[in-house]
């Protein structure tokens, strides 16, 4: 099949649920269709190795290339492909063409690699759902140029993106005003507000049909359950029992009832997945952990736990809460808690630091749960 270019609809095993008009994905498609608590644990930044990183030699990569790109290759000389070390999950690279554009490749997991109920099919879901932000030119989101699903040249699945302009804005907000990043945070505000403003029929991950349900008590519950299930094959240590901690979700399941419409989250809108160029957000990336949800789960609305209302929430429009919307606040923060600490035993992390900050989240949350 290689050379061909074949056009999918994207169907109801990914987004079927949306409100929306039927959409055609114009994505070259092959095969079947934060900034989060600073850690003062530790002063030596150590270098993180995960367990799915799904690394590939030059020349696996150079065949990706020649699949995805006719007629273009891989460009000369080692420089021309550089591996992305921030992420933790996928594999990612920058590849520079002989025609001289710069791409970016990522690569899931292979088959095999051992993920948590959640992450099923989340390249899949990144990829529509980069394809659906482009709907709206106020979300600035790369160009999927192909994804390849077939396995024969790449055991995993893997996609080629444009390559945003500017700096990853994590790395560079310190050098930057407090003005500027007033600025900057305002913008992202306004962008994750926009991307709340897909709709869906159902709730839940669009990979993974038992995360998904027609409330989001009910769905956010098998969420919560499926995260301690995780951990529990691990034997991860939470610091706290799991009856004390599914107790406190229960002690506040209610106040999800009043979430009524399926909203799309990125989740993962943290300072790390946006880029900056001359005072304006360029563009954000990694929509693999999207799910259809209550906008609070945003991690913009984290800032509650730590320190109070930031510039995104203001621009956002949400600088106030019921206590209703405190409940579900502390809930989101809890989940992400878990999510952080079960990950670590599936990822094999050479640091503290992911453990640690999952901790400092994990203890006053969970107490003012209990409290409250």
């Amino acid at each position: 099949m290689k050379g061909n270019v074949l056009y999918y609809y994207i169907d109801e095993f990914f987004f079927w649920a949306m409100k929306r008009r039927s959409m055609s994905v114009r994505v070259r498609i092959v095969g079947v269709a934060d900034k989060r608590i600073k850690n003062d644990c530790s002063k030596e930044r150590k270098k993180m190795e995960s367990k799915t990183k799904n690394r590939k030699t030059r020349a696996q990569v150079a065949g990706m290339v020649e699949r995805a790109f006719a007629g273009t290759t891989l460009a000369a000389g080692e420089d021309a492909l550089r591996e992305l070390k921030e992420g933790w999950f996928n594999a990612a690279y920058t590849a520079r063409l002989s025609d001289g554009r710069e791409v970016i490749l990522k690569i899931a997991p292979p088959e095999d690699a051992e993920v948590m109920a959640y992450e099923k099919n989340i390249m899949a879901t990144e990829v529509v759902s980069l394809h659906m932000m482009r709907e709206n030119p106020a979300i600035p989101v790369p160009e999927v140029y192909f994804f390849d699903t077939t396995g024969d040249i790449c055991d995993s699945d893997y996609y080629f993106m444009e390559k945003l302009a500017g700096d990853n804005y994590e790395h560079v907000k310190a050098s930057f005003s407090p003005a500027m990043q007033a600025q900057i945070d305002q913008q992202i505000g306004v962008i994750v507000r926009e991307i709340n403003g897909f709709t869906g029929t159902y709730f839940g991950y669009a990979g993974n049909s038992e995360l998904r349900g027609a409330s989001w008590k009910e769905t956010f519950i098998k969420i919560m359950d499926s995260v301690l299930e995780d951990g529990s094959r691990k034997d991860a240590d939470f610091g706290y029992g799991i009856d004390e901690i599914r107790a406190a979700i229960m002690k506040h399941a209610h106040s999800l009832e009043a979430v009524t419409v399926p909203q799309l989250v990125h989740w993962d809108a943290w300072d790390l997945n946006f880029f900056v160029k001359d005072g304006k957000v360029t563009g954000i990336i990694d929509f693999e952990r999207a799910l259809w949800a209550d906008p609070l789960m945003e991690a913009q609305f984290r800032a509650l736990a730590l320190g109070g209302i930031s510039e995104s929430m203001r621009s956002y429009g949400k600088t106030t809460f019921t206590h209703q919307e405190d409940e579900r606040c502390h809930l989101y923060t809890l989940h992400l808690a878990l999510v952080m600490k079960t990950e670590c035993y599936y990822r094999n992390y050479d640091s503290d630091s992911v453990s640690n900050q999952s901790r400092q989240l994990m203890a006053p949350t969970l107490n003012w749960l209990q409290e409250n």
